[in-house]
Order: structure tokens, then C-alpha cells, then sequence
């Protein structure tokens, strides 16, 4: 069936009489599930059809109009035309109606995000993206299959303090696997461009020590950046795995990362000429793995590493040792490197400018400030939450009757005698 004025001129009536209230909207979304097949039928009167429809009011419409429009392959100008009108959409879309077809509202904004890389313009998403996160999530705590999508164009796009926003969230709840890996991956690297380290690492450490059946790439690409941040962040790396790690992770994921361990153990030598010689050699793997701009981090690192080692022998030392024993090109680089670590708080010191001696001092920090005293309350609160977070999905999970007829074949399988000795709540 073709797709005419007139034909699309009666969807655009219903959608603009149907709009208004619940029991109209549930006619609507009958009526425009039966008239999908004519709505992908021809793309030129959708598009035109658009400007008829307000997207705040007539939401659910437009949203099928819009899925409609990007399953077509259009010219560039008719495209960029197409992206104004999805942005525009997201922006001032009705909650409550796109939850109605959530299925066509991810692949309206899935598209939108394959479009906007297509033509290198990621950062034209992102705004777009972060709102449709939040207009999808029925909470904070909701993980969306859009999460990972929308950090990928910041990623792309740098905006990484865009990306950070929303990995302030605390997430529980998460239906796909790999939107979960996706998340943590691209929440680690978007991380790594904030140089928030720690944070970073958990998000790594996540996707590394999640259960999994088979191993995946995104578990692989991840343990390679995992063994770079812990370097950079924590100056070393351990080879050993959490005992809560998949088997599957723990047998496989070494065996595709051998120059990173490799890495990490040339790293342990503290030798800044033979780690420097085993990067040069290893240079066109980790640029193939995209990762030597994060390597050559590693290597800056080893030399306040080394700096900081200094800080627990001496209590003075020349700009001038210092280059020596740390193998920098001069006191003048030396101070740059010590002033950058006093800024960044890794250290403690002071530097006497007339003779260019480095004075290292202890911590200032006495844990008694008005802001020292406010950190640790909020510290305290939000454990508290989260202790209260897991007892509440404990329970829940101990009602759960798949948990429950697990807990009884595994009962079975060892063979106890004393059902008494099963406690009361894993009890059939």
C-alpha cells in the first residue's frame, strides 16, 4: 500500500484527536501499531507531515512518525533536516507517552546516535542523549539500554564532565548484560579523560569481576585498561582476581593481555630506561588496542612514583638529585614535576628557590576542619543508604522462586539429612 497525502493526512487527524487523555492514547497506539506497514511505505510525506504535530502534545505520534522516517536511507540535507526534528523531539517529548512504545523510543534515539557519529558531529547527541536517559529511567537507580550509548558520543565528542553527571548515579537495577559492560567500559574511559582515576578503576573492576558465561571483547578491552589506571593510580597492579570473579574471566583474560602484564611487570622494576624500551617495542600493539596515549601515561607516572619513594627517605634534596635519581632531563624539569605533584596533592613539600632545594613535609591534614568533618558525614549517610539498599534486595532476593528452587537443588545435591538445618528463609 502506498503511502499518499490523503492516507497520511487521516494518521495525522487521529494523532491530533487522540492526544489528549489515557483511554485516547491507548485507540491511538492501536490505531498506529495497525498503520505501521504504511507508515514505512514512503518517507516523503512523513517528513513533511512533521511540522503538523506538536511534539510536546502529540507525543506518541510523533515518536511513531519519527521510527518511521529513520528506517529510510535519505540524502544528507534531508538527514540533517531529520536530526533537527529528533533533537527537537527529545527535548520536548511527553514522558508518559513514550513509555507507552519504549522499544520505539530507543531506536528512534539509537539511530539518531548512529547518524550524528556517521557524520562526525558526536557532540550534536549529546545533549539530545543525556535527556533521553533521564526521560526513559523510571529512577536514578535504573541503568538504560541508552547509558551506554550516550557515553560513547561523549566520549567521542570529549565531553567527558558531560559524562561524568551521570556516573554520580548509584545504579541497581539493570535488565541486559552488555548494557551493563557497555556502561562500566565507557564510564571508565570517560573517566580516564577526567583523569578520575579512582573512580575509573571501579567502573573497570566491574566489568572485569562480572559474572559471565563465555568472555567477551568488552571484559578483554577492559582488563588492558584496568592494568593501565591501576599503574597510573595505584603504582602497582596484581595479577591475582577477586575470589567473586568468573571463572571464565579468571582462566581467559591473561592470556589475551600478556604485554599489559608484561607492562605492569617492568613497571614494578622501577626502571624508567627499561620501561621506556619495552613501550617503544610493544608501540604498535597498544596503538592498535588504542591505548598508547594511556601507556604513555604509565610512563609519566613511574617518575612521580619515584618521587614519592624519595619522600620516604629524605626530608631535603636538590632539584638536581632529584633529576638524577629519577632519570629527568634537568632540575628545571624536576621542579615542574614536583610543583605539579604539591598542586595535585600527591605530595607534600616545599621548594627554597634560591638554592633549589626541595623540602618534604607530612600530611597537613589533622581530620578536624568544618569541610573534613562534612566529608566524612556524607560519607557515612550514604553507606548507611546503601547498607539499607542491600539488606532490602537481600530480602527481596531470599522471596525470589528462582532463587528459592535453586537453594533447594543445591540443598539436594549435598545431600542434608536435617532439613531443620536449612535456615528458615531459603526454606520451599
Amino acid at each position: 500500500m502506498n503511502l499518499n497525502m490523503n492516507s497520511m493526512e487521516s494518521v495525522v487527524a487521529q494523532i491530533q484527536a487522540l492526544s489528549s487523555n489515557a483511554s485516547d492514547l491507548s485507540q491511538l497506539h492501536n490505531f498506529l501499531k495497525q498503520s505501521e506497514e504504511l507508515l514505512h511505505s514512503d518517507f516523503t510525506p512523513l517528513l513533511s507531515s512533521l511540522p503538523e504535530l506538536d511534539p510536546s502534545i502529540h507525543s506518541l505520534g510523533f515518536l511513531y512518525i519519527l521510527e518511521a522516517c529513520m528506517s529510510f536511507s535519505v540524502a544528507k540535507e534531508q538527514l540533517n533536516e531529520l536530526l533537527v526534528s529528533v533533537s527537537r523531539f527529545i527535548n520536548l517529548c511527553s514522558t508518559e507517552q513514550i513509555r507507552l512504545a519504549p522499544d520505539k523510543f530507543i531506536s528512534v534515539c539509537k539511530r539518531f546516535k548512529d547518524q550524528v557519529i556517521l557524520l562526525e558531529t558526536p557532540i550534536r547527541g549529546v545533549a539530545p542523549m543525556l535527556t533521553a536517559v533521564r526521560k526513559l529511567q523510571s529512577s536514578s537507580e535504573q541503568l538504560t539500554t541508552l547509558h551506554a550509548d550516550f557515553l560513547l558520543l561523549c566520549i567521542l565528542a570529549k565531553c567527558y564532565k558531560t559524562g561524568i553527571s551521570v556516573l554520580e548515579d548509584d545504579i541497581y537495577e539493570t535488565d541486559q548484560p552488555r548494557d551493563f559492560f557497555l556502561y562500566c567500559y565507557y564510564g571508565g574511559m570517560v573517566c580516564i579523560g577526567q583523569k578520575q582515576f579512582r573512580k575509573a578503576l571501579e567502573l573497570l573492576h566491574n566489568v572485569v569481576t562480572a559474572p559471565m558465561s563465555t568472555l567477551n571483547a568488552i571484559a578483554v578491552e577492559a582488563y588492558k585498561k584496568y592494568i593501565l589506571v591501576s599503574l597510573i593510580h595505584l603504582g602497582q597492579f596484581s595479577t591475582s582476581f577477586r575470589k567473586y570473579t568468573s571463572s571464565v574471566a579468571q582462566r581467559n583474560l591473561k592470556n589475551y593481555s600478556q604485554p599489559y602484564l608484561e607492562l605492569a611487570n617492568c613497571y614494578g622494576t622501577g626502571k624508567i630506561s627499561e620501561l621506556e624500551t619495552f613501550v617503544q617495542t610493544n608501540k604498535e600493539k597498544f596503538e592498535s588496542d588504542n591505548n598508547l596515549g594511556l601507556v604513555m601515561q604509565v610512563v609519566s607516572s613511574m617518575y612521580k612514583r619515584n618521587i614519592q619513594r624519595l619522600t620516604q627517605t629524605y626530608l631535603t634534596l636538590s632539584l638536581q638529585d632529584i633529576a638524577n635519581t629519577v632519570q629527568l632531563r634537568g632540575p628545571k624539569e624536576a621542579e615542574m614535576n614536583v610543583l605539579q605533584m604539591i598542586e595535585d596533592g600527591e605530595i607534600y613539600a616545599t621548594i627554597n628557590q634560591k638554592d633549589g632545594m626541595v623540602r618534604f613535609l607530612e600530611d597537613p591534614e589533622q581530620y578536624k576542619t568544618c569541610g573534613m568533618i562534612e566529608h566524612i558525614d556524607s560519607s557515612i549517610k550514604r553507606l548507611m543508604v546503601l547498607s539499607n539498599k542491600l539488606t532490602s534486595m537481600d530480602e527481596l532476593m531470599s522471596c525470589d522462586p528462582m532463587y528459592l528452587a535453586k537453594v533447594g537443588r543445591e540443598r539436594q545435591r549435598f545431600d542434608f539429612d536435617d532439613f531443620d538445618s536449612v535456615p528458615q528463609k531459603f526454606t520451599i
